[in-house]
């Protein structure tokens, strides 16, 4: 789940959904960010099931405790969220190879340098299906596939970070920036520019890129609950999340 907390309520987006609205950053992406075009249908289908193993726990969402507030993606128990990782992961091999493999190595990159016994033990068995997945699709010794699948590993970040940045701040706001953001988009298209990318409110309904890879510009829907915190005190978390009727945010990328 992603939580975004206003003084009253807790904005909260299922993962799936947020994935559907990366998804539709991808396919909106210009052709020569995906260098080879037999790839890109592979590149989409891994951008829009990287999350695909939150689908089940965020129908449940969890009350944190020690926060006080709903478990978000960030927060959740570590073996639990590992959990999740792996299920997800089975099942994108099931449809294919490349989107696990990329959903893979997206997810390592997270945990690789973690000290939790859970994650060092995912970050193994993870690395153990990156170098089967490299040999079965052929990119072992091939540098130029090497290249291409490390930016298509960019455009999933990228497609994922942008829909986040629409979850994790209130519309129209740019002076309170989620820590992901402070520095832009990690991402570097080196091939086209050496800056960060820098994403903006221009309205409440209306994001800018410093650079964009979009074709042009872009309208989405994000899908989310507002659970108001006087509901979660009086019924608990998760009757409240369910008794929330769903609402969408149009917002268009430029």
């Amino acid at each position: 789940m992603i939580v975004f907390e206003r003084e009253k309520s807790y904005v909260m987006v299922t993962q799936d959904d947020h994935a559907q609205v990366s998804k539709q950053i991808a396919e909106h992406c210009k052709d020569d960010f995906y260098y080879d075009s037999k790839d890109v249908q592979e590149v989409v289908l891994a951008i829009q099931e990287h999350d695909r193993g939150w689908i089940d726990p965020d129908k449940s969402p969890v009350w944190n405790d020690q926060l006080e507030q709903p478990f978000s993606f960030i927060d959740y128990p570590t073996d639990l969220k590992i959990s999740f990782y792996e299920k997800g992961l089975d099942e994108v091999e099931e449809m294919s190879k490349y989107a696990c493999l990329l959903c893979s190595l997206h997810y390592s990159s997270f945990v690789q340098d973690a000290d939790e016994t859970a994650v060092q033990k995912f970050w193994d068995i993870e690395k153990q299906r990156q170098d089967r997945l490299y040999d079965e699709l052929g990119i072992v010794g091939n540098e130029k596939k090497k290249e291409t699948l490390m930016y298509h590993l960019d455009l999933l970040k990228f497609s994922d970070f942008l829909s986040l940045f629409i979850c994790l701040h209130e519309p129209g706001n740019n002076e309170k920036l989620h820590p992901f953001f402070k520095n832009g988009f990690p991402q570097l298209f080196l091939f086209v520019t050496q800056e960060p990318i820098i994403a903006s409110w221009e309205s409440n309904e209306v994001v800018t890129l410093s650079f964009s890879p979009l074709k042009s510009e872009l309208n989405v829907k994000l899908t989310y609950k507002e659970v108001w915190k006087e509901q979660i005190e009086k019924d608990g978390l998760l009757q409240a999340f369910k008794d929330t009727p769903v609402a969408h945010r149009k917002v268009t990328f430029k």
